[in-house]
């Protein structure tokens, strides 16, 4: 059975490159029928730490990557210095002692060509010359990464190793120790590396950020699952929307590209857009919640569901992120909106007080206060004003919203009711001033 495995490092919390790599291997493994295991090289005692480990945790499973079994190498010291022991029996390692600190077990490597059929890239050819003799224990009795590595991927029986290619250089070593065991290499496949649009390495400025601080910026899971797919493979017919089911019938790591791949936040944040539209606004309403509640906006024991729900549905349309809807719809939970000195001379240069009033008096008096009644006392209004839509559409946002782009006014209008509505088209040539 197909077995493959990611393994992070808890010295730091899951990145943008982690998290695709783990997404590669949970893919193949669901594509082929196989198998997904999670390693924690927790081998580092100093820079390993618990909340590290239950980040990672916590971002795979917020992603949808279940695993099947899962191992701490920090458990399994006992398995790593008994396998160096036998190389030392059989000749192909030796001690070297560092005064002071103790013997470590260093691993004789051999002359010869290693070959790598590697399952992106194809044939690697690799010269042992260029390889130093490597440490497999260290004088501290801790074993090292490339060591541990061969050991764990044989015992769990690891099928294929896909990671990304800055451990390329590691494979040839790899390869040495699994012949001098005498285990059966599994089949390596390496990801191409992850750029910035600027085009050097990821950085926390350009998108290397914790899947837990794109949790909290307001990004659905779904939706980075399908951008960190397009990092280096793509669904066929230009699309760049697939549903994961989809992905998993159709997936094959051999069609990985072989080039860098370049995260764009732009493309991420459409992507998210589109996914915002499709969710369900009662799920919608669910992650809001809390940004409401932190902000102060709602209390989370005393609120009206059905009325923040039939926000999340004006709104859903054009949100690029969840929290943008804290921020794009504060004017609705706030009990007085602020227009800013920017907005106030350009909209309200012109005195239009009398034109709101009558706006309001033609509101108050709607029997029927709904979008489309809304939406037919305005235009009658500035027919019978000789206005352009423009000139007063604009300006009634402002007053009402603090904003000059939004949802549709009227529906806007209708949700935040008459007398709202009425209060504030009072206070712009007024309070305002």
């Amino acid at each position: 059975m197909l077995k493959v495995r990611f393994a992070p490092s808890p010295t730091g919390y899951l990145h943008i490159g982690g998290a695709r790599t783990a997404l590669f291997n949970w893919l193949y493994a669901k594509a082929k029928g196989g198998k997904f295991v999670l390693r924690i090289e927790d081998t580092d005692k100093l820079r390993s730490r618990q909340e590290y480990v239950d980040e990672i945790f916590d971002s795979l499973k917020w992603l949808g990557f279940e695993w099947d079994e899962v191992y701490y190498q920090s458990q399994r010291f006992d398995i790593y210095r008994r396998q160096a022991k036998r190389l030392l029996d059989e000749g192909k390692a030796y001690l070297e002692n560092t005064p002071g600190k103790g013997e470590a077990v260093i691993f004789k490597v051999p002359a010869k060509d290693i070959r790598i059929n590697d399952l992106i890239r194809g044939e690697i050819h690799f010269d042992s010359a260029t390889i130093k003799d490597q440490v497999l224990i260290k004088s501290d009795g801790t074993p090292t990464y490339n060591f541990a590595c061969v050991i764990d991927d044989d015992m769990t029986g690891i099928t294929h190793v896909i990671r990304g290619d800055d451990h390329i250089s590691n494979t040839p070593k790899q390869i040495l120790m699994y012949e001098a065991l005498g285990f059966k290499a599994p089949y390596f496949a390496h990801l191409p590396l992850i750029m910035g649009m600027s085009g050097g390495r990821l950085s926390k400025r350009t998108g290397a950020t914790a899947i837990s601080d794109y949790r909290r910026m307001g990004y659905l899971p779904e939706a980075l699952v399908n951008y960190l797919l397009l990092l280096s493979w793509a669904p066929g017919d230009n699309r760049e929307l697939i549903d994961i089911k989809e992905a998993i019938s159709i997936f094959d790591i051999t069609d990985v590209n072989k080039t860098a791949a370049t995260f764009d936040l732009q493309k991420l944040n459409w992507i998210n857009s589109q996914y915002i539209k499709k969710q369900d606004a009662e799920v919608l309403a669910d992650a809001v919640i809390p940004l409401l509640v932190e902000k102060g906006y709602i209390d989370k024991d005393n609120f009206d569901r059905r009325y923040l729900v039939s926000l999340v549905e004006l709104f859903k349309e054009r949100l690029p992120t969840i929290n943008d809807f804290a921020e794009w719809a504060d004017f609705f939970f706030l009990e007085d909106i602020e227009v800013s000195r920017e907005l106030r001379e350009e909209f309200f240069k012109k005195d239009l007080s009398r034109e709101f009033r009558i706006f309001s008096e033609r509101l108050d008096k709607l029997e029927t206060f709904d979008a489309a009644g809304i939406e037919s006392a305005f235009r009658n209004l500035v027919e019978e004003l000789g206005l352009k839509s423009k000139e007063l559409i604009h300006p009634v946002r402002v007053a009402l919203t603090g904003k000059t782009i939004g949802p549709g006014l009227f529906e806007v209008i209708y949700y935040l009711g008459r007398e709202r509505t009425r209060e504030r088209l009072l206070k712009p040539f007024t309070q305002q001033k």
